[in-house]
Protein backbone atom coordinates (compact mmCIF):
# COMPACT_ATOMS: atom_id res chain seq x y z
CA UNK A 1 0.00 0.00 0.00
CA UNK A 2 1.47 3.35 -0.85
CA UNK A 3 1.41 6.21 1.58
CA UNK A 4 -1.51 7.85 -0.79
CA UNK A 5 -3.48 4.96 -0.27
CA UNK A 6 -2.72 4.77 3.17
CA UNK A 7 -3.86 8.87 3.68
CA UNK A 8 -6.68 8.51 1.56
CA UNK A 9 -7.91 5.56 3.87
CA UNK A 10 -7.35 7.24 7.07
CA UNK A 11 -8.96 10.27 6.09
CA UNK A 12 -11.84 8.16 5.16
CA UNK A 13 -11.82 6.52 8.59
CA UNK A 14 -11.70 9.69 10.62
CA UNK A 15 -14.58 11.53 8.10
CA UNK A 16 -16.80 8.90 9.62
CA UNK A 17 -18.39 9.51 13.13
CA UNK A 18 -18.27 5.29 13.80
CA UNK A 19 -14.63 4.82 13.19
CA UNK A 20 -12.79 7.01 15.39
CA UNK A 21 -9.34 6.26 16.71
CA UNK A 22 -9.28 4.14 19.69
CA UNK A 23 -6.85 6.91 21.29
CA UNK A 24 -10.26 8.91 21.80
CA UNK A 25 -12.07 6.46 23.30
CA UNK A 26 -12.29 6.54 26.72
CA UNK A 27 -10.35 3.36 29.01
CA UNK A 28 -11.71 0.82 30.81
CA UNK A 29 -10.52 -1.50 32.86
CA UNK A 30 -11.22 -5.31 31.38
CA UNK A 31 -13.03 -7.12 33.14
CA UNK A 32 -16.90 -7.20 34.70
CA UNK A 33 -17.74 -3.98 36.94
CA UNK A 34 -16.95 -4.52 40.77
CA UNK A 35 -20.19 -5.54 42.38
CA UNK A 36 -21.81 -3.61 45.12
CA UNK A 37 -22.45 -6.35 47.12
CA UNK A 38 -19.29 -8.71 47.19
CA UNK A 39 -20.24 -12.71 47.76
CA UNK A 40 -18.83 -15.02 50.52
CA UNK A 41 -16.52 -18.12 49.65
CA UNK A 42 -17.65 -20.77 52.08
CA UNK A 43 -16.89 -24.37 52.28
CA UNK A 44 -20.46 -26.73 52.62
CA UNK A 45 -20.85 -29.97 52.33
CA UNK A 46 -24.36 -30.69 49.93
CA UNK A 47 -25.92 -33.78 49.54
CA UNK A 48 -24.41 -35.38 46.30
CA UNK A 49 -28.00 -35.59 44.23
CA UNK A 50 -28.56 -31.78 45.97
CA UNK A 51 -25.34 -30.64 43.91
CA UNK A 52 -25.87 -32.67 40.91
CA UNK A 53 -29.49 -31.74 40.18
CA UNK A 54 -28.34 -28.08 40.31
CA UNK A 55 -25.30 -29.08 37.65
CA UNK A 56 -27.88 -30.66 35.72
CA UNK A 57 -29.77 -27.05 34.85
CA UNK A 58 -26.15 -26.11 33.38
CA UNK A 59 -24.09 -22.89 33.53
CA UNK A 60 -25.40 -20.39 36.45
CA UNK A 61 -26.17 -23.47 38.92
CA UNK A 62 -24.45 -21.60 41.44
CA UNK A 63 -27.03 -18.64 41.31
CA UNK A 64 -29.46 -20.42 41.47
CA UNK A 65 -28.74 -22.08 44.35
CA UNK A 66 -28.15 -19.01 46.23
CA UNK A 67 -31.32 -17.85 44.84
CA UNK A 68 -33.12 -20.46 46.40
CA UNK A 69 -31.26 -20.79 49.42
CA UNK A 70 -32.69 -16.98 49.77
CA UNK A 71 -36.30 -17.89 49.12
CA UNK A 72 -35.88 -20.48 51.95
CA UNK A 73 -34.57 -17.78 54.46
CA UNK A 74 -37.26 -15.45 53.39
CA UNK A 75 -34.43 -12.91 52.18
CA UNK A 76 -34.86 -10.32 49.83
CA UNK A 77 -32.57 -10.45 46.68
CA UNK A 78 -29.83 -7.65 46.17
CA UNK A 79 -30.28 -4.96 43.23
CA UNK A 80 -27.49 -5.25 40.91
Amino acid sequence: MSEQEDAAIRAAALADPDAQPAETLPRRKPGRPRAEVKKVAVSLKLDPDVVSAYRAQGPGWQTRMNDDLRKAAKLKRHAR
